[in-house]
């Protein structure tokens, strides 16, 4: 690696300390360097530098956030252990039990780096959630020890280079940003973006010199604008002009599919003033002076970001239409904006900035979310797939109707909304209300909307709603309730299912002694009665096969029939190619992994199926049946204006829902419709139809018999 500057003395980095450290703090700190000095005696960087100036330098990385003095220690020693064989007690009896926590909670991430296996990395990162959960500091010590890696990557391979940026943008940057740490996010991103793409960057680098020497005068006659209408309210401030970094440029010209030209027209200031009263005061003269553009306010003062970030954001129009991006915060706030929950070691022996503490908290609560992720994912790749989901949101803000707030990812919705209030309130969330008025649970959540659960103890999660939440919680909760509830049905349809088939050999399940077990369980190669019956009810084995140990020339026919009393089980589901409704004649065919697949018993599907008779299963409907069922319907109309609203109209007045509608031309005067309809059995269909019938523009309505073979 090569060398970042000019090499750092411990002498002037002990000067720079006596800033915000006392003197005894500053003598404990030299002390853990002599001591690291020591331990890393003959290792040497890539670049030929004794390997000290690295922790060093990483100590002087947190040292610019202002870390307390035990953070520095640990960034000194944070190599000790895992490079210099020196163990985790020898440091605490040097240094005291905390930094022994921190140095050992920073070895413990040491060797998380994206060219080994996926698994692995997966679980180097859940090492970094659970380092978090103790103690947030390790991570913050973690993300300085990048940040130097990032400076210094040098002559590193180009592959290897674009492995190590690839990994810190996927995961060291969003936790930074997650974190609040702006100033590192933002260097995480131009030094990965270097590393990844070197010429774009160093083209994109000579654009931006350029285009900055003709701005200057626009930018400083904006600025003096802005300067001497706040003067005029006697409003004291500093007015920076703010500049666009390189990666924010390449990304909003790759996503937004602007120009390097187009993206430079935006000219931005940030304005720091006093007070919060002041802000909301330099907004209205700010507003007086140039035209805000409707909908471009956003009150982050109010309503803080998720990461405890504050600041108020504006669009204006300047003369000549030049549009003027304007940030207006409080000093605390802006120091807080760059370094995030750093801030709340500054400001923690004082009450300067209450603020920094509830940064803090959102930290912690985000990291107590990911400990909830974590108990409800047993796999580290899916742990890593949520939190990345998690980690890359921007926010919406909602309200309960107590009034809370509830922060929550863009593209969230009702689902996402009940697990974020209390796992048990999604496990049983059955309808929604929107400010007060009845919604889908799958509707995307706006800011500063009022949402209400509807809850049921009969209630359970359905398996579509994967299909439209986006939060990492309310993903790893419904996964899990159905990974447990599949378990719990299998279990139980596999017992029914070898009950059945035990009929024909003379046997009844009740009865069956233990030797008879023992005889199935070594016939099927199972370990256990629970690991039998789970087998049989996801199709991996057959009843017919398991009792041929007991009675091998059985044959499976008749028995009990499968009952079906709801539209939403685990294992039984309804086949797509006839859309079997309550009051249909049906079979159920054991599918490998998908337990029962319900088809009606005319089917075109089903007639192969019957040559397999182990995989066949008499099936009917229970007395009650609850729940709404998907089926498809035809209707011939006339093509005139307004028949499909007056179509879904007359729909709404039956109680269905519409979920697919799909529109052919056959001619210039008539039009096939087709729709998906929810119904909640036969007699709720044939209302439907006749009243869809009395309209005068429809010609025919029948249902679809078959659409496309199920798989």
């Amino acid at each position: 690696m090569e060398a970042s500057g000019p090499v750092l003395s411990i002498d002037n980095f002990a000067h720079r300390l006596s800033s915000y450290l006392e003197p005894a703090q500053i003598t404990k700190v030299k002390r853990a360097y002599y001591y690291a000095e020591q331990a890393h005696l003959g290792q040497f960087r890539r670049s030929g530098e004794p390997y000290i100036t690295h922790p060093l330098e990483v100590a002087n990385i947190l040292a610019s956030i202002r870390m307390d003095h035990q953070t520095l220690m640990a960034a000194m020693l944070h190599d000790v252990i895992e490079d210099c064989a020196i163990g985790k007690d020898a440091v605490e009896k040097q240094f005291g039990p905390t930094v022994a926590d921190l140095v050992d909670g920073v070895s413990k991430l040491a060797k998380i780096e994206y060219e080994t296996q996926a698994e692995k990395q997966a679980e180097n990162f859940q090492k970094m959630a659970l380092a978090m959960a103790k103690d947030l500091r390790v991570v913050v010590i973690k993300l300085g020890d990048r940040l130097h890696n990032m400076r210094t990557l040098g002559v590193m391979p180009p592959e290897k280079k674009r492995r190590i940026a690839k990994e810190t943008l996927e995961i060291y940057s969003p936790i930074a940003q997650r974190l609040g740490m702006n100033d590192w996010r933002v260097e995480f991103e131009d030094q990965c973006f270097k590393a990844m793409h070197p010429l774009r960057s160093s083209r994109l680098q000579a654009s931006l010199k350029q285009v900055r020497g003709n701005r200057r005068s626009i930018v400083e006659k904006i600025q003096l604008a802005i300067e001497e209408r706040l003067d005029r309210h006697e409003i004291d401030n500093l007015v920076i002009g703010r500049e666009k970094h390189l990666y924010s440029i390449y990304s909003k010209m790759r996503s937004k599919h602007k120009s390097f030209k187009e993206i430079m027209d935006v000219y931005a200031f940030r304005i720091i003033v006093d007070s919060i009263d002041t802000c909301y005061r330099t907004l209205g003269a700010i507003h007086n002076l140039y035209k805000p553009i409707p909908g471009e306010f956003k009150d982050y003062i109010a309503i803080p970001k998720v990461n405890g970030y504050q600041s108020l954001h504006t669009v204006v129009i300047g003369k000549q239409g030049v549009p003027i991006e304007v940030q207006i915060r409080t000093k605390e706030m802006d120091e807080l904006a760059s370094s995030g929950v750093a801030a709340h070691w500054l400001y923690k022996s004082t009450d300067e900035d209450t603020s920094a503490i509830a940064s803090f908290d959102r930290a912690n609560r985000w990291i107590k979310r990911l400990m909830e992720i974590k108990q409800h994912t047993q796999s580290s790749l899916e742990f890593v797939e949520n939190v990345k989901i998690d980690l890359f949101k921007d926010e919406v803000y909602v309200f309960t109707p107590k009034g809370a707030i509830i922060e929550l990812p863009v593209g969230t919705s009702a689902v996402d909304f009940a697990y974020a209030v209390h796992t048990d309130v999604g496990n049983s969330c059955v309808a929604c209300r929107i400010n007060d008025r009845p919604a889908p649970l799958s509707q995307k959540l706006e800011s500063g909307q009022k949402i209400k659960i509807i809850t049921s103890e009969r209630s359970q999660p359905n398996p579509n709603w994967l299909n439209f939440v986006v939060t990492a919680k309310a993903r790893s909760a419904i996964r899990h309730y159905l990974k447990h509830q599949r378990h719990t049905e299998s279990v139980e349809l596999g017992k029914r299912m070898l009950e059945r088939a035990l009929v024909h050999a003379s046997h009844e399940l009740e009865s069956l002694e233990a030797e008879h077990y023992q005889q199935i369980l070594a016939h099927t190669h199972t370990d256990s009665t629970e690991e039998l019956f789970e087998a049989i009810g996801l199709g991996k084995l057959s009843a017919a096969n398991a009792i041929k140990a007991l009675a091998p020339e059985a044959q499976l026919d008749g028995g009990a029939p499968i009952t079906v009393d709801r539209a939403d089980g685990v294992l039984i589901s309804f086949a797509r190619c006839c859309w079997p409704i309550p009051g249909d004649p049906i079979i159920g065919h054991l599918s490998v992994d998908k337990g029962i697949v319900v088809h009606r018993a005319n089917c075109n599907n089903v007639s192969d199926l019957r040559s397999k008779k182990e995989n066949i299963a008499d099936t009917h409907w229970a007395h009650n049946v609850e729940g709404e069922f998907m089926v498809e319907i035809r209707v011939e109309v006339l093509s005139e204006r307004g028949i499909i609203a007056s179509l879904a109209t007359r729909l709404s007045s039956t109680g269905t829902s519409i979920e697919r509608i799909q529109v052919d031309e056959r001619d210039a005067e008539h039009s096939v419709i087709t729709l998906t309809i929810s119904v909640e059995g036969r007699i709720h269909l044939a209302n439907i139809m006749r009243k869809v019938r009395t309209m005068s523009a429809v010609e025919k309505i029948y249902r679809v018999r078959n659409h496309k073979r199920s798989r």
